[in-house]
């Protein structure tokens, strides 16, 4: 909802309220965005200025200083000396602009952009504030668009060149909130390859903080998604406020807290080899920024963001659709398959319950190893004698659907494309270029490369029954030179925008394709991705304790949905540790349920685990990928607890992991979380079990005839015995339950009964809650 009265405009949501109004002067003042307020006389929260400060610069006579005001959009220039939000070139030559108000408009609608992604919803409504130049007529927009359910409002500028000379633009945010607090913890995540999206908190109490990336995408090092939070805020309790942005490529979040205690974030399109020259009557449309506030913790938070992702950002086709579990073959083969392994590969996986197999790296061209093939779209007949579509057939007879791994936007120098098209990757003339994985990076900024990937990859799809897409970039831009644009200043941005055009039309033409986007696991995990790719693969880790870390962190800002999440073979490829099947499925059960390893290579008992595994996940599975999800704030540093609840509150699951076992550890007690307090629940530890090898010499002390570990008998005995877990239930109420119940001791160094934990280095378990009259309905 939206109002305007007397130039004060209020922006609401269900339980959030953004106020401003126009000054005398002309300039947007902050007066609120927190809990949601009646409307009233708001002059209770004007600033005012009656004096100046020392050192100020006055904007008029009087008192007003534009640095001690909580402003919407900073003019540069003009005494307001925080970080800018924007920075350009006037017709004069300097860099002053003075942008105040000449109208506004609402509308009851969102407005899609002509070469960005934009968030969607039907019961969206947007305010347009047009600015003008006092001197130039150089109009900037600021455009709001409240998301009511969602608790989300998102803010964007549109800036347009009334002159008849060149802007040369040098910085341009989506969005600037100034804050009325002197301090803030932020937490940002980061990261690099195999370890993402890591969540680290500090106090930030003076100065400037910059979230940024400057690789080409949105990266592994900083995710786009920045979280403040009021000291002593936790997961439940707290005020706290989120940005993110509808954006793939370098951005840019700074967060200042000034002088005089004002806290300022911004975010946009990272200056950083930035420079966009707008031509007369040209008009620069910024990307979208998403913003939410919560008094109720960073889990309410976490789940204004979901819901905004869910039901506005992804695909709407995709919305509320579940996802097929899925096998990939790269864990198991790399790339050395033929179509004899790949065929018997998805047979096992029908087997146990599989509904879609992927074939990823190495189907097409001389793509024997990293070094050659990519820009290449003809399949490697060696390894595929009857092709893709001979290959999906086959797949598909068995009963499951068939998906592919395409990286359009690379190419090898040893490939058919470079050797014919060597101008379509991007380098600097006269330089060597830098490589990353063998491979050069296409230059997505030219029509000509935007429209062969789109031939080629429709191509592909129209040949053959393909139902999924794994859509992989590989690595960094290095060497940046485009001969597509006028200013070399325009080449990041202008990569993307030639992205968003390709993504937008492979689409389109095939909206029942499931496009999961991928860039070495998770370097390109943000929301403009997701406008056009309902998941992302979230790490090339798939140690299930890294995972923890990972897709934990992603969940500040995206829900489980939108995670793909993996089972692959113990010890695991990028950590070499060993973790239990059981701790493996858990992890990737809080995500998009898949598995990558060789199932053939598994004994008896661990194919029936499996097996066990997707069908119970198939139960849950609109629970597990659209449950309400929530973190815990870390009780004990070798425990970390994630909990999914339906949106009827009627059902959950709640993930329990143990990181070390500790020697005679003390007893456990579970808070579960997001339950109704009147409710009866009834509580069960899902049945799972453990490798019997995890005794060691212990086993010889308890089986009736002294065996020896590890010799043959054990192993044999292994392949098709497991110890089953404990098992525990309970009957209680929402508010017991809630308050903390206490869970069987775990293995103390010494004893054993069938009631004990037997959890050890990175076990785990899982625990459902149903509601008792669900239970009685039948439903388990």
């Amino acid at each position: 909802m939206i109002t305007e009265k007397n130039k004060v405009f209020m922006l609401t949501t269900r339980e959030t309220s953004y106020i401003f109004r126009v000054l005398p002067s002309g300039h947007l003042e902050n007066l609120h965005y927190g809990d949601r307020l009646r409307e009233q006389d708001f002059r209770a929260i004007h600033m005012k200025q009656n004096a100046g400060a020392g050192s100020s610069v006055l904007y008029r006579d009087g008192a007003m200083s534009l640095d001690l005001l909580p402003l919407e959009y900073a003019p540069n220039g003009k005494g307001d000396y925080r970080i800018m939000p924007l920075e350009m070139e006037m017709p004069d030559g300097s860099f002053v602009t003075d942008f105040v108000y000449a109208g506004h408009e609402i509308i009851e609608e969102a407005l899609p952009m002509e070469t960005l992604p934009t968030a969607y919803g039907e019961d969206a409504m947007t305010l347009i504030v047009t600015l003008r130049d006092k001197l130039f007529p150089v109009t900037l927009k600021l455009i709001y668009t409240v998301f009511y359910d969602a608790d989300v409002i998102t803010r964007r500028v549109l800036l347009k060149n009334g002159t008849d000379q060149i802007l040369k633009v040098r910085k341009i945010m989506s969005a600037s909130l100034d804050l009325l607090s002197e301090s803030y913890d932020v937490i940002t995540l980061d990261g690099g390859w195999i370890r993402e999206a890591h969540a680290h908190r500090r106090n930030h109490a003076y100065g400037t903080l910059v979230n940024e990336s400057s690789t080409g995408s949105s990266s592994n090092r900083h995710n786009p998604g920045v979280i403040l939070a009021r000291p002593g805020t936790t997961e439940d309790h707290g005020r706290c406020y989120g940005v993110n942005l509808l954006y793939s490529g370098n951005h840019h979040t700074a967060v200042e807290v000034s002088s005089h205690g004002i806290v300022r974030v911004m975010t946009g399109i990272s200056p950083h080899n930035f420079l966009w020259p707008l031509a007369p009557g040209a008009v620069f449309e910024a990307p979208e920024a998403v913003l939410t506030t919560s008094g109720k913790g960073v889990n309410d938070l976490s789940h204004h963001f979901h819901d905004f992702v869910n039901h506005h950002v992804i695909p709407e086709r995709w919305s509320g659709k579940e996802r097929p579990v899925l096998l990939n073959n790269w864990e198991a083969t790399f790339f050395d398959f033929n179509e004899r392994k790949i065929l018997s590969m998805a047979r096992e996986a029908k087997k146990l319950g599989v509904e879609l197999f992927v074939l990823d790296d190495g189907w097409f061209g001389e793509r024997n190893d990293d070094t050659a093939g990519l820009g290449d779209y003809e399949v490697n007949r060696k390894k595929l004698p009857g092709g893709i579509r001979g290959l999906a057939d086959k797949i598909n007879a068995m009963g499951l659907y068939f998906g592919l791994w395409f990286e359009p936007e690379m190419v090898n120098e040893d490939s058919a494309l470079f050797r014919k098209h060597p101008e379509y990757a991007i380098r600097v003339p006269g330089r060597k270029p830098s490589k990353g994985r063998n491979q050069l990076v296409l230059d997505l900024a030219r029509e000509e490369v935007q429209n062969y990937i789109i031939s080629q990859v429709e191509t592909v799809l129209a040949s053959a029954p393909i139902a999924y897409v794994k859509w992989d970039m590989n690595r960094h831009i290095s060497d940046l030179y485009s001969e597509a644009v006028p200013h070399q200043g325009m080449a990041f941005h202008s990569y993307i925008l030639g992205l968003y055009r390709v993504l937008r039309k492979i689409t389109e033409d095939f909206p029942d394709v499931l496009f999961e986007s991928c860039s070495s696991g998770g370097n390109r995990f943000d929301l403009g991705m997701l406008c056009y790719m309902p998941q992302t693969w979230a790490s090339d880790n798939t140690d299930p304790i890294e995972r923890l870390k990972i897709q934990g962190g992603l969940s500040y800002f995206y829900p489980p949905s939108t995670m793909g999440a993996h089972v692959s073979q113990s010890p695991h490829q990028q950590t070499l540790r060993r973790t239990p099947l059981e701790t493996r499925f858990h992890a990737a059960t809080f995500g998009l349920l898949g598995y990558e390893l060789d199932l053939q290579h598994l004994n008896l008992k661990e194919k029936e685990e499996i097996s066990q595994q997707i069908s119970w996940y198939k139960s849950h599975r609109k629970l597990m990928q659209f449950g309400r999800f929530y973190r815990y704030d870390e009780e004990k540093d070798n425990r970390v607890n994630f909990m999914v609840v339906s949106e009827d509150q009627e059902k959950a699951v709640l993930g329990n992991f143990q990181i070390l076992q500790k020697p005679s550890p003390s007893f456990d007690v579970l808070r579960l979380k997001g339950l109704l307090k009147e409710r009866l629940y009834q509580v069960e530890t899902v049945k799972a079990s453990m490798d019997i090898e995890a005794y060691g010499e212990l086993l010889k002390h308890i089986t009736p005839v002294k065996l020896k570990p590890g010799g043959l008998i054990l192993r044999n005995a292994r392949k098709i015995y497991r110890l089953p877990h404990n098992v525990e239930r309970y009957e209680a109420y929402g508010d017991l339950l809630q308050s903390g119940i206490r869970i069987s001791q775990q293995f103390m160094g010494t004893g054993y009964s069938k009631e004990t934990r037997m959890l050890g280095d990175f076990g785990s378990q899982l625990m459902t809650v149903i509601s008792k009259e669900e239970v009685e309905n039948g439903d388990r």
